[in-house]
Order: structure tokens, then sequence, then C-alpha cells
């Protein structure tokens, strides 16, 4: 399957960090926007940028355009401007232990967002503490990524670049990644690897009872595996030299 997208022009991110403490976080964050076809970086009190220190040295290529080009602004700003989803490390909690709830992963949120038409700000809270309840009683929604329960805070790039990733089918206009992953051999050809298992099963003797249940199990197996050309000539080939051992082992003592 294709992992190739068009951009979608119905939906429009920004990625907005609310008091980054280091210059590093706001750079791996930049370069995981740029990984992932986000452009717009809104920062609320960050610290200074250096463009000779940490943030631009973790920013990778996003140096060029999404880390010179982030604003500043303020949370209220952002709130009143776009469709608002925070980010939060929930474990545990139900409606009477958090200030919101429920929350989506962030697979339900690209999944939320798929018909509907907006500018949606992803917000991120700081390194150590994240949004307080007072900001995220503020947004619109609340995204947490399932982890395990005995440590489940991930840090902020790693929260940044797995959400952004789930998000790409409406960011991403083309990957790395080829159009068509595989072709399928034609059925001709997989055919062909039937007729040699059967002859296969002649050949070592296989209990007549159990031949056509097997035979079907090895077509499931093969259908479900789309082999390529090749792959299905290589299979076709271990089938019939095999095959032809089991009748003639005596033509094989010095392979």
């Amino acid at each position: 399957m294709s992992d190739t997208h068009d951009t979608d022009s119905d939906h429009e991110f920004v990625v907005v960090v609310v008091e980054p403490e280091t210059p590093g976080n706001v750079g791996t964050i930049a370069r995981a926007m740029k990984n992932f076809g986000i452009y717009d970086l809104r920062l609320v009190n960050p610290p200074p940028l250096d463009p000779d220190g940490e943030a631009y040295g973790f920013a990778g290529h996003a140096r060029e355009d999404v880390l010179p080009n982030a604003t500043e602004t303020t949370l209220e700003e952002v709130v009143e401007e776009f469709h608002t989803v925070g980010t939060t490390a929930i474990s545990h909690e139900d409606s009477t232990r958090h200030i919101r709830y429920p929350f989506k992963t962030p697979a339900e949120l690209a999944d939320s967002l798929e018909t509907v038409k907006t500018k949606t700000a992803l917000v991120f809270g700081r390194e150590g503490t994240g949004l307080d309840n007072e900001e995220i009683a503020m947004l619109d929604e609340v995204c947490c990524i399932p982890a395990d329960g005995r440590y489940p805070v991930l840090n902020l790039g790693q929260a940044a670049t797995i959400l952004m990733y789930e998000l790409r089918r409406f960011t991403v206009e083309e990957t790395q990644l080829p159009d068509v992953e595989r072709e399928r051999a034609s059925e001709a050809e997989i055919d062909v690897i039937y007729e040699f298992f059967d002859d296969l099963l002649d050949a070592i003797d296989y209990r007549e009872h159990k031949r056509e249940k097997t035979s079907r199990m090895m077509r499931r197996l093969v259908g479900r595996a789309h082999p390529t050309e090749r792959e299905a000539a290589t299979l076709t080939g271990v089938l019939r030299r095999a095959a032809e051992r089991a009748r003639h082992p005596e033509r094989f003592t010095d392979d």
C-alpha cells in the first residue's frame, strides 16, 4: 500500500509550545514538524533561540525555514484563532479525577478530523509539568498518547513526533516510499506455485485425507502474501526441486 498522500487544503495545522524550558526541545519539535509537513511554529514565552545555539543545532534542516519563522504568541490568541488540541499524559484517570475527560489518542484525533474543515493548533506544554489545568480548560480537545502506566510521560520531542506522524495524512503530500510497494505476480504464475505444491505432496506420499485441507491452507497463505513475480518463481523452483529430490534422491547425492 502506498504511503503517499495529497496535502489536504481543508486542514491547516500549527504547533504551539507553551513556555519551553530548553532551546533544544524547540529545535527537536521544529525538526519533527518539517518531517511531517507542518511549518507554522508558535511559541509562548520561549527562551532565546540563538542561531548558533542548541535550538538550531537540534533542528536539522528545519533551521532553514520552520525555526527562523517561528513567532511568539499567547495561549489566549491561539484559542481565539484555532481549534485547539492540548496534549497531556493522562494515566488511570476518569471524569472525576481530570479536568478534561475523555481524551483522544493521536490516531483517534486524526480520524475525528477526517471530515472536518478546520484550522487546528497542536498545543504542547512544558517539559517538566506540561499544561496546567487552567490552560487545559481553555482548549477544545485533549490528546493523550497511550503508554505504560508505570511511566506514561513522554518527553516533549517524542510526543510531538508521534502526534504529527498520526496526522501526516493531512500534511504530507509525498513520502520517500514508492507509490507501489510491490507488484503481485500474475494469477497464472501463482497457480503454478499451487501445482508444484500439490506435486510435492504427492512426491512425499502426504496423507490422502489431509491433502485437500493442506492445499487450501497453502492457497490462503500465498494469497495473503501477495508474492511478486520473482518470489513466485523462486518458490516454484524450490517446490519443484523438493519434489524431484523426494522422488529421486539418488540424483542429489553430490548436491
